[in-house]
């Protein structure tokens, strides 16, 4: 085997880079994250060409800023602007303070292959999709990737590694057992609890549930991801069999600083599609075929599924799962969460 870092190796580095406000290159193109950018690497690109701030047409779209590119707008930096104006223009928090941003002049055509692929590497590293570009002769002791191969590996399916397993009693279920899985591109880690000893050859009772540390754990009132968990759990232990699959995939897969970025745009009157579209992200950055993978690698190929979102239903049965069965799992409405459980039907589609 080679020493060399493969792709996935290569991709985790410059995720890292990124979240420590390190430039990565990418196809000819310097490319550094807004969100942990110093003044002096700011100062240090500029000496070297004219940057571009490249934000997500989501993004693009609260700014006014015409999008030329599918999917991406190239905003030229003005001469005298400053680390403040990237940020203000990369992090929507004051917004509604300081509403006319602009005006921002974008540019239109040539590759923007290098652009997609680091606002994609950006998304991945959970940080803002933001990025300062400017063309660049390669630098040596800088993560180097072309853009094409990048783009694919962040939108292949991630090959999962059972690590460890062992018995833990719970209070759902004594008798259950949590398999830790670890991902072949450097991320989080993901977890099955398996309850009781369910049969591989007929469909399980199972969940896919997103990591909610405000709900799982602090008790949040905004949410139902928190009574979800726990009413999954106590279903299986009373059924006697069922398998729960936790994804470290925080605030609809954004990380936990953007959803408090969302919440604090939630604060501000938005919903919770909206705050994730101010922020530059999609409704729902998921990744579901990680369910998928983990229940092929625990040996199961049905399940009787608890979800209130058709889209975990299509996307396990695109991926080999046949879902025999839509569970409804309806937790108890509060004066928080209400909101947040409208927007839920009526823009995400989910069944409540």
């Amino acid at each position: 085997m080679s020493l060399i870092p493969t792709l996935a190796e290569t991709a985790s580095r410059a995720r890292a880079d990124l979240r420590m406000g390190l430039p990565v290159v990418i196809g000819g193109y310097l490319a550094v994250a807004v969100e942990t950018l110093s003044a002096d690497r700011f100062a240090a690109m500029r000496a070297i060409a004219r940057p571009v701030l490249t934000l997500t047409a989501r993004r693009a779209e609260t700014l006014k800023a015409r999008v030329y590119d599918n999917g991406l707008a190239r905003v030229q930096v003005p001469e005298d602007a400053d680390l403040g104006w990237l940020r203000s223009l990369a992090d929507p928090a004051g917004d509604l303070m300081t509403p006319m941003k602009g005006p921002c002049f974008t540019e239109r055509g040539g590759d923007v292959l290098p652009h997609q692929a680091a606002l994609a590497l950006a998304k991945s590293a959970q940080l803002l999709p933001a990025m300062l570009m400017v063309p660049s002769t390669p630098l040596p002791d800088l993560t180097q990737m072309q853009p094409g191969p990048l783009l694919a590996f962040l939108a292949s399916e991630v090959a999962m590694t059972p690590v460890a397993a062992a018995r833990l009693p719970l209070i759902s279920a004594e008798r259950s057992r949590l398999h830790i899985f670890r991902p072949d591109d450097g991320g989080s880690e993901h977890y099955a609890i398996e309850i009781g000893d369910p049969p591989r050859d007929a469909p399980v009772l199972a969940r896919l549930h997103s990591a909610c540390f405000t709900g799982d754990v602090l008790g949040s009132l905004k949410c139902d991801c928190g009574p979800q968990l726990h009413a999954a759990l106590n279903a299986m232990g009373r059924n006697g069999a069922g398998v729960l699959l936790y994804l470290n995939q925080e605030g609809r897969g954004i990380g936990l600083a953007n959803k408090m970025r969302a919440y604090d745009l939630q604060n501000q009157g938005f919903d919770t599609v909206e705050a994730n579209h101010r922020l530059g992200f999609e409704d729902d950055e998921r990744d579901f075929r990680i369910g998928a993978a983990l229940l092929r690698k625990l040996g199961f190929h049905a399940t009787r599924l608890m979800t209130n979102n058709p889209r975990k239903v299509a996307m396990l049965q695109s991926h080999g799962i046949d879902v025999t069965e839509r569970v409804p799992l309806i937790t108890q409405r509060n004066r928080f969460n209400t909101d947040y459980l409208d927007t839920k039907t009526s823009k995400s589609g989910h069944l409540l």
